[in-house]
């Protein structure tokens, strides 16, 4: 009755209401009291228990609905960046399908085995696919499950898979990962389910790991780029190689991705933590 009195003299110009929402009923009563007078009312969060505030509010049909993530990399974006790895992909296999074929002669005379090694990976919305590469281990070291990492001087690498990791040529056969729509020419790097950090699985050293596949994963990314590839034999490789997967899935564009692969090239021509 007092605050009426006040708007019927002029004083007040707006009035926010920041009762808590659970007092509906008490909220209720003082907005009606109040849409008689003219002044403009707002309703205030309840900023005890709202973790959302910073959200943006918008319509969905006449219900007011708050957006706590969107699906990114969607829509006419989508579209977008999967062009984009048809295209490139399409004109990168016709510069090195002689490279290719001349690693997979020295993988075959090298040792025996297979020429490509499949291995499961977990992408997209973490399903699980195929991933191929040259295989650049002894056949009876090659492992599907239970992972152990590529170390500096391992004794599982051949003599061609030591040259073929170091240039990253034995990542070439992923270029058919691109076209067959599991990954993307850039994107997180995916890893095997059971590969660790300091002997944690990934998802343990993280909470937020899985969110890296909220896109498809790529055969490089901006961790990569940057320098976060190789062994996570420590789980402050993980986390930066998460934080740089994160960064990108936030900031994409065609544009960062043709970076991402200039810079790529370089790290290929004067590779590090590659063995």
């Amino acid at each position: 009755d007092d605050l009426v009195a006040m708007i019927r003299d002029d004083l007040i110009d707006q009035v926010i209401v920041a009762l808590p929402w659970s007092a509906e009923t008490r909220i209720q009563q003082v907005v009606q009291k109040l849409a008689l007078t003219p002044v403009r009312i707002r309703l205030a969060p309840d900023l005890a228990n709202f973790a959302f505030a910073h959200r943006p509010l918008v319509l969905l049909g006449d219900m007011p609905v708050i957006t706590l993530f969107e699906r990114p990399i969607s829509g006419t974006d989508a579209i977008v960046k999967r062009a984009e790895d048809l295209v490139l992909t399409i004109g990168i296999l016709l510069f090195v399908w002689p490279i290719m074929l001349l690693a997979a002669l020295a993988v075959k005379l090298d040792s025996p085995g297979p020429i490509f090694f499949r291995q499961p990976r977990e992408g997209f919305n973490n399903q699980r696919f195929d991933v191929l590469k040259f295989r650049s281990m002894t056949h009876d070291e090659c492992q599907t499950d239970g992972i152990r990492q590529a170390t500096r001087d391992d004794k599982r690498v051949t003599r061609v898979g030591r040259f073929i990791r170091a240039t990253s040529i034995d990542e070439l056969p992923q270029l058919f990962n691109v076209l067959k729509g599991d990954m993307s020419l850039v994107g997180p790097r995916p890893h095997a389910p059971s590969t660790r950090a300091a002997g944690r699985p990934f998802h343990e050293v993280v909470q937020t790991y899985a969110a890296r596949h909220k896109v498809k994963p790529g055969i490089t990314g901006w961790a990569q780029a940057c320098g976060w590839r190789g062994e996570t034999d420590t789980e402050e490789k993980l986390v930066k190689r998460l934080e740089h997967d994160l960064y990108y899935i936030e900031n994409w564009s065609v544009t960062f991705d043709l970076y991402i692969l200039v810079r790529t090239a370089f790290a290929v021509i004067f590779p590090k933590n590659a063995f």
